[in-house]
Formats: C-alpha cells, sequence, structure tokens
C-alpha cells in the first residue's frame, strides 16, 4: 500500500491515539503504587504537600516519591501548580481512599500489572482457543475481585437493592434459604448474612482459591448461618426450595450459562426469587459503542472473562459484554422462568434483573 496519499496529520493524530493508551498503561502502574504504598491515603485531607513532606509522613524516599508525584499531577489526578507541591482534592479522594464510604471507589483501578506468564498463555489461548480457568490468576485475581466488590455490598445490597425486590426483605427477615451461585470470595454473602441472621446461606463456587478465600471470610466474621461448597453450578441440589438465588457478575464467566440457569430453576422455589447482576451492555454494538469504556471492558474480556469462559471445550464463551437484556432474557425463558424485570440502581457497570419462575 503506498504511503504517498495518506493524510500526514490522520496518521500522527492514530499515533497519538496509540501512544495515549501506553500512557493509559504508565499511568495505571502510578496508581496502583500509589495505593500499595498508602501514598493516596497519606495525601487524603493533608493539603498541599512537597515531597518531603510525604516522605517524613511515609518513610518512602523523597525523590521517589517527587517523580510519583508529578506523574500523579500529569495525569490530572492530583492538582498542583508548580510541581512541587501537590494535593489530592476531596473529590480524589471519594475515588482514590475512601473505600469504605464511597460508591465511586475505584478498588478495580488497583491491581498490578499483569504477569507477562499470564499473557503468554492468553496469547497461546488465540492460537489453540482454549482459555485459562479463573484460578489461573492466582490469589492477586481472588483479591482484587473481593476489593472491587466491597464498596456495593457494604453500601447498596442491604439498603437499596434488596429492598427494591418484590418480597424478598421481609423473607429474609423472617427466615429463608439463599444460594449465591459463583460467590467467589462470598463478600455479598456475608453482607446479606449479617443483615439477615435468620436466613441460611449457601455459597457456591468453582475457584479453588476463592473457595478458600470464602471460608476465611466467613470464619473471620464469626458467622454460623452460611456455608461454602466447592462446587459448580449445574451441582446445584434439585428441589433445594431456595427462596433466593444470587448470581453476581458471573453467569458470562461460565461455560455453560445455560446449563446454570436450567440448574437454578430446578433448586429454586416455585415462589422464589433469581437476583442477576450483568455487566451494563446494549444488544447492539452500536448502543455499546457509546460507552467510554468499552474498550477497557472488552480488554478485561480477553483477560479474564472470555477466557474463563472458554477454558472448557464447548465453552460458551459470552465474554464481559456478552448478556446484554435482550439475550439474558432469552436464555432464562429457555431454562423455564416466566418473569422478568430489569431494575437500574444506577450502578455505572452493572445492570440488575429481578427474575422468577
Amino acid at each position: 500500500m503506498s504511503t504517498e496519499r495518506l493524510d500526514p496529520d490522520e496518521v500522527a493524530e492514530f499515533a497519538f491515539r496509540v501512544w495515549s493508551y501506553k500512557q493509559g498503561e504508565m499511568v495505571s502502574l502510578l496508581i496502583h503504587l500509589g495505593d500499595r504504598l498508602g501514598l493516596y491515603r497519606s495525601l487524603d485531607g493533608a493539603g498541599p504537600m512537597s515531597a518531603q513532606d510525604l516522605a517524613e509522613r511515609t518513610g518512602l524516599q523523597p525523590r521517589w516519591l517527587h517523580e510519583w508525584l508529578r506523574g500523579n499531577a500529569a495525569a490530572d489526578l492530583l492538582a498542583s501548580d508548580d510541581g512541587e507541591r501537590f494535593e489530592l482534592t476531596a473529590v480524589g479522594a471519594m475515588v482514590l481512599t475512601r473505600e469504605e464510604e464511597s460508591l465511586q471507589f475505584a478498588a478495580g483501578a488497583f491491581g498490578p500489572p499483569p504477569d507477562p506468564a499470564l499473557v503468554d498463555d492468553l496469547a497461546d489461548a488465540f492460537r489453540t482457543g482454549t482459555g485459562l480457568p479463573y484460578d489461573r490468576q492466582g490469589p492477586a485475581g481472588v483479591h482484587q475481585t473481593e476489593r472491587m466488590l466491597g464498596p456495593w455490598a457494604r453500601l447498596t445490597l442491604v439498603p437499596t437493592i434488596v429492598p427494591a425486590l418484590e418480597g424478598v426483605h421481609e423473607r429474609l427477615s423472617a427466615g429463608a434459604l439463599v444460594a449465591d451461585v459463583g460467590c467467589g470470595a462470598a463478600v455479598a454473602l456475608t453482607t446479606l448474612a449479617e443483615a439477615y441472621p435468620r436466613s441460611t446461606f449457601h455459597g457456591y463456587e468453582l475457584s479453588r482459591l476463592a473457595v478458600e478465600r470464602a471460608r476465611e471470610r466467613v470464619a473471620q466474621a464469626g458467622l454460623t448461618n452460611v456455608e461454602i461448597a466447592d462446587r459448580r453450578a449445574e451441582e446445584l441440589p434439585d428441589g433445594a426450595d431456595y427462596s433466593l438465588v444470587l448470581t453476581f457478575d458471573c453467569l458470562h464467566d461460565m461455560t455453560r450459562p445455560d446449563a446454570a440457569a436450567a440448574a437454578i430453576r430446578r433448586a429454586i422455589a416455585d415462589d422464589g426469587t433469581w437476583l442477576v447482576k450483568e455487566i451494563r451492555c446494549a444488544d447492539e454494538w452500536a448502543g455499546n459503542r457509546r460507552n467510554p469504556m468499552l474498550a477497557m471492558f472488552l480488554g478485561f474480556s480477553i483477560a479474564s472473562c472470555l477466557s474463563s469462559a472458554l477454558s472448557e471445550p464447548g465453552g460458551a464463551g459470552l465474554g464481559t459484554i456478552g448478556l446484554p437484556p435482550r439475550v439474558l432474557e432469552q436464555l432464562v425463558r429457555d431454562a423455564g422462568f416466566s418473569r422478568f424485570r430489569m431494575h437500574d440502581f444506577e450502578d455505572p457497570a452493572n445492570l440488575y434483573y429481578e427474575i422468577r419462575p
């Protein structure tokens, strides 16, 4: 192809776009280090600080801190007029430090760069067609997911979401049987178990590492109304009569979401509720294209969601945006459910679905 007819400004603009993504990768590293070393927390509420001020507060080396501070200021994560004194604003603190009180806390952005060996395995998946099971990400994957779900579980699940479901709060208060399918580290499960002590909660999880962390979390909380089972979604007990079944951010990761839905239908009570939390996405590409974070979602899909969903022969391979409302509704109706209601709780990343037999 001849390059003579190409607009040099257009080429330069494309190159800038590519390098902008590389800049994002480097800024992501700065964010990870800031969280890991407690730098954002040290800046929170402290007013303008120099590298030396931060060094005295943290015991870290001022020259390294100065470079880190300037990088954050260049990314507009810290405010600085002169490149010498830096401040974490109140708005920035809600995203970068206020883990216990802010729904906008960006836990999912704090992860470390991927292990090069994991990237090698992902590249190989493009050749073989077989993805990586969730546990291939190691304990760091479990930890990141647990932390990412924390603010949502603490701040919205019990006070906002459960009361919006027809009759669920009342049944849980009186005492009900609940299953969390794909419970991960049991963040949502333990939150509900603490809020509704009369109810009994069963967590089902395929990941061995997540099961270990879930059991540890249950023990640390001293909960006696929670049991964690190392079991696939398809292995739910038939006729268990669960009053409430949860699948949070996991159906699109499953190799057989259709089999999972069928198993849930066999296990749920005839008057039970299935609450699904799934990625906020549209049925058509044009609708998804309006999401400014779509490229990140699809990157996550390659790194985790699609990879998990293709980790076994015949996997559905839905990926991160593979269960928009229309597709999910068809999936659950095919499994024998008749009522399907979507809830929008202004969660920027997820929609919620109240499903009944």
